[in-house]
């Protein structure tokens, strides 16, 4: 991922947005276009979430509005509420839509080479996801928008875990726990991102100027653990964290879980 990857400050540090918040039945008919409505203007259903999602990429989902949305493609805000009832509806869409874009041909998640394999590239699919919407971290998804992008994703990010003699529910619990680690490491990087962006230095200028003063106020033998893991962290790091080796390293340790709980049976 992209260190660099934050455009704008997305203020992830909390949900701004949910998924599943608008009318069930709108909803779904408008992520499965079971009855499309007709507006006055020319506008698509599809052309309204691109605008949403250009317009959360640009100023971060905590500062989406319809009237952004309506500004941005040159209509009256009346003209969205003709095809789209709420922005409830529309985070679903949006989320959606961009879950039906992970994939392709070429990234289809393979498991010739065994199904380690191919989770560690739905995983780095995800990764990659974040780092190109990452406003999406500002959104719960606790209550899936169960469109077809999200449902196509979903079903192919199962598939390498069917069949290696794990029961239904742990194969979902094992893929939940894989992308709710990713989430989680981008989150991190993107706080970092934020931070630097907010101050006006990176880490490696913060701990330059505060460093030394801890030092000198933080006790070796009152807190030996924090003294000398600490340093050897921050030595690795440049930083307090490091989102892309807690990817990689906390990716690991799922894995050779499954493993272990695959070896079991």
């Amino acid at each position: 991922m992209d260190k660099n990857y934050s455009r704008r400050s997305q203020e992830v540090a909390e949900v701004t947005e949910r998924t599943g918040t608008g009318d069930p039945l709108q909803s779904i008919a408008l992520l499965w276009r079971t009855n499309p409505k007709t507006g006055r203007s020319n506008l698509t259903l599809d052309a309204i979430v691109e605008a949403a999602i250009n317009v959360a990429t640009e100023i971060g989902i905590d500062k989406l509005s319809m009237r952004k949305i309506a500004g941005s493609v040159g209509v009256g805000v009346m003209s969205l509420y003709q095809r789209v009832p709420g922005k409830g509806e529309l985070i679903d869409l949006m989320v959606d839509h961009v879950n039906g874009g992970v994939y392709d041909s070429a990234t289809r998640p393979d498991a010739t080479n065994g199904w380690r394999s191919a989770i560690e590239e739905i995983a780095a699919q995800n990764w990659q996801l974040f780092s190109q919407h990452p406003w999406l971290l500002g959104i719960d998804t606790t209550r899936p928008p169960l469109g077809p992008g999200t449902t196509a994703k979903y079903d192919l990010e199962l598939a390498p875990l069917v069949g290696i003699g794990l029961s239904d529910v742990e194969i979902d619990q094992i893929l939940a726990l894989v992308l709710d680690h990713v989430k989680a490491a981008a989150r991190v990087l993107l706080g970092v991102a934020e931070t630097a962006e907010k101050t006006g230095s990176d880490d490696h200028d913060w701990w330059t100027t505060a460093g030394p003063l801890l030092a000198a106020l933080i006790d070796e033998k009152r807190f030996p653990n924090a003294t000398r893991i600490g340093a050897a962290s921050g030595a690795q790091y440049d930083s307090a964290v490091d989102g892309e080796l807690q990817f990689q390293f906390g990716l690991r340790m799922i894995l050779d879980g499954v493993e272990k709980l695959i070896a079991s049976k």
